[in-house]
């Protein structure tokens, strides 16, 4: 089980859902145009978001940042 952080910086979203196709465990969802964790405790650390966002808006303390 997933015990670290997901943060999102809602000034640098901007809501193109990449995280949220990427993610294998639906971690993410899009609300009102911009990524939201929802499902956190389903993270299996694998960075796929992290890597994957072109506005370096998601930082994931398992990640070493965002």
């Amino acid at each position: 089980m997933f015990s670290g952080t997901i943060e999102i910086d809602k000034e640098k979203c901007d809501g193109c859902g990449e995280c949220v196709e990427i993610c294998p465990t639906q971690v993410y969802e899009l609300k009102k145009g911009k990524a939201v964790s929802t499902n956190a405790q389903e993270c299996i650390e694998c960075c796929a978001c992290v890597e994957v966002c072109p506005q370096n808006a998601i930082t994931n303390s398992s990640c070493g940042g965002g």
